[in-house]
C-alpha cells in the first residue's frame, strides 16, 4: 500500500489500520468513477486533523491526560458530521476513517453533510460520572474551535449518549455566549433533540434488512438473527426484527455470548443488558458459546453492531448466514467481503445499514434551526422513506455494474463527493 499511497508521516507506514481499510475500498471504486477519478486524491485525504491534551483534576486530586481527537475529512457537500466516542483503543487511524466513512455515509444517503469523526483515549469506566464531564468539557472546549452549527456537527457514538451531547452543548453555548442547540445532534428532547433518534441507527438496519430479504426471498417471519453488540444499534435492530416474527437466536457483547435455537426473549434480553451492562447472566439461554463460534452460528441475518474489523479472512469463510447487515462501522475487511461474495453472502455496508442514526441526526438539526418539532411517527416515515429509496439505489447500481453493494454504495457517494468538488473548484 506504501508504494500506491503516500502514508502521512504521522501513521506508521506498514500499520495503518482502519485507515489503510478505507484507502483499499477507495481504489476499489476509482475505476468506476470515469472523469471523477483526476479529483479521487481528495478522498484519500483529511481536510482537517486536530489532536488535543484533555487534562482533568481527578476526584482524588491528581491530574491525567487523555489523547483527543477531531477529524474533519471532507466538507465539500456541507459541514461535518459524526460521532464521537470514548474508548481505550481509539487511535487517529481510526477516527480518520471512520471521518471518512461518515463522508461515504452521509454522501449515499444524500444528506448534505460532510464526513467528520472525533473521540478520546479513554476506557469511560474508570472515570465517576463528574470525571466524564470535565473530561467531555475540556474535550470540547479544546476542539472548539473546528465545530460548530454550520461547520461541524458532533453526536454520540461508542461509550457516549445523551447526557454526553448535553454537556457537549451546554460547554459550547456557555463559550459562545449564546445558546446553540444546532451544534450537537443525539441531545436529550429537552434540549431540543428529535424524537426517534434513539432508536434511528437500529431501526434502519432493519429497514434496509427487511429490503435486503425481499430481494433475496427471504420471509423476515421465521428467519433466525444473530446479533455482535446488544446497545443502542443491535438491540433495537434485534427488537425490531423479534417483533416482525424473527428469531434472535444468537447475541454476543463484551460479556460474552449467549444461543437459543428457538429465540432468545429480546424484550428481557434487553432488560436485563440495561440493569447489567451486558448479556452475561442472562438466565433464558440454552447455552453460552465460546467468541470465535458466535460466527459460525447457524442463522439467515447476521449483524455485526460493535466495532470495526470483525469479519476478517479468520472467521469469513465460516459464517452461515444468507445476508450481514452492517451495523457497526467498518465491521468486515475487503479481504473478508471477497470471501463472502464468493460464498454468496449478501453484505449490507455500514455506509447504507447503518446510516438511519445521521439520517435522523439532519431531522434534528434541520428541526433545531428551525424551532419547529416533527411527530415520531413523521420522523419514521421520512427515515423509512430515505433509507429505501437509498438501498433501491445502491441495489440499482450494483446490478448494473455487476459490483458489490459495497462497491455500488462507494460509485453513488463518490461520485457525489467528487462532482461538489470538481464544481466547486479549488481556492484559491
Amino acid at each position: 500500500m506504501s508504494s500506491q499511497h503516500p502514508i502521512p508521516s504521522y501513521l506508521h507506514p506498514t500499520e495503518t489500520g482502519p485507515w489503510g481499510v478505507y484507502l483499499e475500498q477507495i481504489d476499489r471504486v476509482t475505476p468506476y468513477l470515469g472523469n471523477l477519478s483526476r479529483w479521487v486524491e481528495t478522498l484519500k485525504r483529511p481536510k482537517r486533523i486536530l489532536v488535543v491534551d484533555v487534562p482533568i483534576e481527578r476526584d482524588d486530586g491528581t491530574i491525567a491526560h487523555f489523547e483527543g481527537y477531531r477529524v474533519q475529512h471532507n466538507t465539500s457537500r456541507g459541514p461535518g458530521k459524526g460521532g464521537v466516542r470514548f474508548h481505550q483503543d481509539v487511535t487517529l487511524s481510526e477516527v480518520m476513517a471512520l471521518s471518512a466513512w461518515m463522508t461515504i455515509k452521509n454522501s449515499a444517503v444524500n444528506v448534505p453533510y460532510g464526513g467528520a469523526k472525533g473521540g478520546i483515549r479513554v476506557d469511560p469506566k474508570t472515570l465517576s460520572r463528574g470525571e466524564l464531564m470535565r473530561m467531555t468539557r475540556r474535550y470540547t472546549s479544546e476542539i472548539g474551535i473546528i465545530i460548530g452549527p454550520d461547520k461541524d456537527i458532533p453526536a454520540p457514538d461508542v461509550n457516549t449518549n445523551e447526557q454526553t451531547m448535553a454537556w457537549m452543548m451546554d460547554t459550547y453555548s456557555m463559550n459562545e455566549g449564546r445558546t446553540s442547540t444546532g451544534v450537537v445532534t443525539g441531545k436529550p428532547i429537552s434540549l431540543g433533540g428529535s424524537l426517534g433518534r434513539r432508536e434511528a441507527t437500529g431501526r434502519g438496519v432493519f429497514v434496509v434488512g427487511c429490503e435486503a430479504a425481499k430481494k433475496r426471498g427471504m420471509n423476515i417471519e421465521g428467519a433466525k438473527v444473530a446479533v455482535q453488540g446488544f446497545g443502542n444499534v443491535g438491540g433495537i435492530a434485534g427488537r425490531l426484527f423479534a417483533e416482525a416474527g424473527a428469531k434472535v437466536v444468537a447475541v454476543q457483547d463484551h460479556g460474552g455470548t449467549i444461543f437459543h435455537s428457538n429465540g432468545l426473549d429480546v424484550p428481557k434480553l434487553l432488560d436485563h443488558v440495561a440493569r447489567h451492562g451486558s448479556v452475561a447472566g442472562f438466565e433464558g439461554i440454552e447455552a453460552t458459546m465460546a467468541t470465535e463460534d458466535f460466527w459460525k452460528v447457524d442463522c439467515d441475518i447476521m449483524i455485526p453492531a460493535a466495532l470495526e474489523q470483525q469479519i476478517t479472512v479468520r472467521n469469513a469463510d465460516q459464517i452461515r448466514a444468507k445476508i450481514i447487515l452492517e451495523g457497526a462501522n467498518g465491521p468486515t475487511t475487503p479481504e473478508a467481503d471477497d470471501i463472502l461474495r464468493d460464498k454468496g453472502v449478501l453484505v449490507v455496508p455500514d455506509v447504507i445499514a447503518n446510516a438511519g442514526g445521521v439520517t435522523v441526526s439532519y431531522f434534528e438539526w434541520v428541526q433545531d434551526f428551525s424551532s419547529y418539532f416533527w411527530t415520531e411517527e413523521e420522523i419514521n416515515q421520512r427515515l423509512t422513506r430515505i433509507m429505501t429509496e437509498a438501498f433501491s439505489s445502491v441495489w440499482q447500481v450494483s446490478e448494473e455494474k455487476n459490483t458489490s453493494l459495497r462497491t455500488a454504495a462507494f460509485v453513488i457517494a463518490c461520485t457525489r463527493v467528487l462532482q461538489a468538488r470538481e464544481v466547486r473548484g479549488l481556492y484559491p
